[in-house]
């Protein structure tokens, strides 16, 4: 179900997606650090409902200074991907112990939101938007 694997020195893997982003994620034991692309997800993500929803896969098994994380995300905007690497974590906590399954599922963590922008049709503005029509 989920594809992730052990890496060497007690490291885990997990790969989350969101929208057109895709996130690599690294997890292992240590003092709670999470970095994104070389940056301190704080800096990285500098709005405060993206970084609670980095945060909040530790925040549900209660162990926020638990793990380091490091990972790298490509694609799509900030917000897409947050996403992606809440999805990561959350995939590399479950690999590292499968009894947090039941929790992660519970807040659906572990579920990748499908959701994408919809293409724009021809004779029209954008996706659903139609030009203004005239009668006369």
């Amino acid at each position: 179900m989920v594809q992730s694997l052990a890496v060497s020195d007690n490291r885990f893997y997990a790969t989350g997606k969101r929208k057109s982003s895709i996130a690599r994620v690294w997890l292992k034991a240590g003092s709670g650090t999470i970095i994104v692309n070389g940056k301190k997800y704080n800096e990285y993500f500098k709005r405060p409902v993206l970084q609670l929803s980095i945060e909040k896969p530790f925040n549900v098994i209660n162990k926020n200074n638990g793990y380091d994380v490091n990972c790298t995300v490509k694609g799509g905007g900030l917000t897409g991907q947050a996403g992606a690497v809440s999805l990561g974590i959350s995939k590399a906590l479950f690999v590292l112990d499968g009894t947090l399954r039941k929790t992660l599922k519970k807040e659906k963590l572990l579920t990748r939101d499908s959701r994408k922008v919809e293409r724009k049709k021809y004779g029209q503005k954008k996706a659903r938007r139609r030009f203004q029509f005239s009668k006369r």
